[in-house]
C-alpha cells in the first residue's frame, strides 16, 4: 500500500512536466513537418489547430494531413503513369482548327505533359442536361453493346431512376457482354439504401465489380487518409461510345425522401462522345480498373479504330488527382483564365479556389474580360457553402458576375468556357478537394460550334438563376461573415 501511495504521489508530481514536454515536442515537430510541400494557407491552418489544441490537432493532422495515396497504390499509379507516357510518346496531336487562338496550342501541350493524353480530332459530341433523360440514353447505348460495357461512377445505387440503366447492364451481362463496374467506396456507401441493392443485383448476374479506393484507415500497414476518393463519372460501350460529365448514378434527389418532397433536384451536364476520344476515355477506365482489380485489360480491347470519324471536334482528356505529381486540372484552369481575351464562364457547385485560381479570375476581370460564375444559391454542404461565400466579396469587387442557381435546385454541373474557343467539362469542381484529393476526369473541347451548344446551356442556367450584386452582399450580417470566414479557414485544413 505504501509503495502504491508513493507511486501515485510521484506520478501526480511528474505528470504536469511530462505533459509540458510532450506539448513542446508536438509543437516543434509540427513546425518541422506541417509546412513541408504544403500550401501556405493550409500550413497556417494546421499549425494554428495544433498550437491551440495540440492533443486534438496533431492526431487530426496524422489522419487528414497527408494527401498521398497509399504506398502500394502509389507505386501502381506511378507504373501506370510511365506506361501512359511511353504509349502516347509517338502519337501526334491532332491539328487544331485554323480559327483556334494561338494560345490554345500551349494548353494542349500543357495537358499532354501533365496527363499524357493527345489531342484527338474528328470527334462528335452531344450534350444532355436533363437528369432522367441522360440515364435513359446511357441505358439505350448499353443495350447496343456487343463486346464490353465499362462503368465508373463516384456514386452508384439502384433506385427507380437508375433502374433502366441497371436493367440494361444486367441484360448485357446475361447475353455474354463483358461488364466491368467501378464505384467509389465512400461515395456510394453513404447511400446504403440504394448501394446494397445494387451490389446484390450485380452479384446475382455475376458482374465483376469493385469499390474504388476502399476505406481502410490502416491500409498497407500505415495510417491512410480516408477521404482520398475517385470522383470520376464515365461509361464506355464497346470502345465506340462514351459518356462522361458531372452526373452520378442515383436519383436526382440523392436518395432523400425529404429532399424530394421539398423539390430538391440536382442539375447535371453529361456529354456523349463518338470518335477517337472514346479510346482515350476507355484507356483511363482501364487504368482505374487495374488499380482496383490488378487486372490489365489488353490494349487491343481498349484502343480501337473509331467506326465514326465524321465528327468535327477536337477533344483532349485531362486526368487529375493525387496519383499525379501536380494538380493537372488547376494548372489547366489557370492557363485558360490567363489566356482569355473576351469572356470566361465558370460553373462549379463547390467553388473554394486556392490563391492562384482566385487571382487568375480577378486578374481576368480587372483586365476587361467578362467573367461569370455560376454557383448554387444554397449548397448541400454547410462547410463548403460558407467557405465558398467568403470569396464573393473579392470576386464582386473585381467585377465578376455571380449567378446564384435558385434553390431548392442544386447546380452540380461543372464546366468552363473561354471566349468562343474552348470548353472544359467533366467531374472536377473548382475547389481544393478536386485539385488535391479527388481523382477527376476533365475533357477539353475546341471549336466554335461546340461553344454555341455550351452557351445555350449557360443561357438555361442563367434563366434559372438570380444575379448577386455587391450592394446586396454587403448587407449580410456580421454573424454570416464570421461563419463564412471560419469555414474558409477550416476548408484549408480538410
Amino acid at each position: 500500500m505504501e509503495a502504491w501511495r508513493w507511486l501515485v504521489e510521484h506520478v501526480v508530481l511528474v505528470a504536469p512536466y511530462v505533459a509540458l514536454v510532450v506539448d513542446i515536442i508536438l509543437r516543434v515537430v509540427a513546425v518541422l513537418v506541417v509546412p513541408r510541400n504544403r500550401r501556405p494557407a493550409s500550413s497556417f491552418a494546421w499549425l494554428l489547430a495544433i498550437m491551440v489544441f495540440p492533443i486534438i490537432g496533431f492526431p487530426l493532422f496524422l489522419l487528414l494531413g497527408d494527401t498521398q495515396l497509399p504506398r502500394k497504390r502509389r507505386e501502381k499509379q506511378q507504373v501506370v503513369n510511365r506506361l501512359m507516357k511511353v504509349r502516347s510518346h509517338d502519337i501526334p496531336d491532332s491539328e487544331l482548327d485554323e480559327d483556334s487562338p494561338s494560345w490554345l496550342q500551349s494548353a494542349v501541350a500543357l495537358n499532354r505533359e501533365l496527363g499524357a493524353f493527345p489531342l484527338t480530332g474528328n470527334n462528335s459530341a452531344d450534350l444532355e442536361i436533363e437528369y432522367e433523360k441522360s440515364i435513359r440514353r446511357m441505358a439505350e447505348d448499353i443495350r447496343t453493346a456487343r463486346e464490353s460495357v465499362h462503368v465508373l461512377f463516384y456514386i452508384a445505387g439502384l433506385d427507380e431512376t437508375t433502374r433502366p440503366f441497371f436493367d440494361a447492364v444486367t441484360e448485357a451481362a446475361d447475353r455474354g457482354v463483358k461488364v466491368r463496374f467501378l464505384y467509389d467506396h465512400y461515395g456510394s456507401l453513404k447511400y446504403g439504401s440504394v448501394y446494397r441493392p445494387m451490389r446484390r443485383l450485380l452479384d446475382a448476374h455475376d458482374i465483376e465489380h469493385y469499390p474504388m479506393m476502399p476505406i481502410k484507415p490502416l491500409r498497407d500497414g500505415a495510417l491512410q487518409r480516408p477521404d482520398l476518393r475517385n470522383h470520376r463519372k464515365m461509361l464506355v460501350v464497346d470502345g465506340e461510345v462514351a459518356w462522361m460529365g458531372s452526373q452520378n448514378l442515383i436519383d436526382s434527389a440523392y436518395a432523400s425522401a425529404k429532399g424530394a418532397r421539398e423539390g430538391v433536384r440536382w442539375q447535371e451536364t453529361m456529354i456523349r462522345l463518338r470518335g477517337p476520344i472514346v479510346s482515350e476515355i476507355n484507356l483511363m477506365f482501364a487504368t482505374d480498373w487495374y488499380l482496383e482489380s490488378s487486372e490489365s485489360i489488353a490494349e487491343s480491347q481498349v484502343v480501337k479504330p473509331s467506326p465514326d470519324t465524321s465528327g468535327t471536334y477536337e477533344c483532349q482528356l485531362v486526368p487529375s488527382g493525387p496519383g499525379f505529381v501536380l494538380e493537372n486540372n488547376l494548372l489547366l484552369f489557370n492557363q485558360l483564365f490567363y489566356s482569355a481575351e473576351r469572356r470566361i464562364a465558370a460553373v462549379s457547385p463547390y467553388f473554394v479556389p486556392d490563391e492562384s485560381l482566385l487571382y487568375a479570375l480577378v486578374t481576368a476581370a480587372k483586365r476587361g474580360v467578362e467573367v461569370e460564375l455560376f454557383v448554387s444559391e444554397k449548397g448541400d454542404q454547410f462547410l463548403v457553402d460558407h467557405a465558398q461565400s467568403s470569396y464573393y466579396s473579392t470576386l464582386l469587387e473585381a467585377g465578376v458576375r455571380i449567378q446564384l442557381y435558385e434553390s431548392p435546385k442544386v447546380l452540380h454541373a461543372k464546366h468552363v468556357t473561354v471566349d468562343d474557343s474552348v470548353t472544359v467539362l467533366g467531374s472536377s469542381n473548382m475547389d481544393i478537394r478536386s485539385f488535391l484529393l479527388d481523382m477527376e476526369s476533365s475533357l477539353m473541347v475546341g471549336g466554335t460550334d461546340f461553344m454555341k451548344k455550351m452557351h445555350a446551356v449557360e443561357d438555361v442556367y442563367r434563366s434559372r438563376s438570380r444575379e448577386l450584386t455587391l450592394e446586396e452582399w454587403r448587407q449580410r450580417s456580421v454573424w454570416r461573415q464570421f461563419v463564412d470566414n471560419t469555414c474558409r479557414l477550416a476548408s484549408s485544413i480538410v
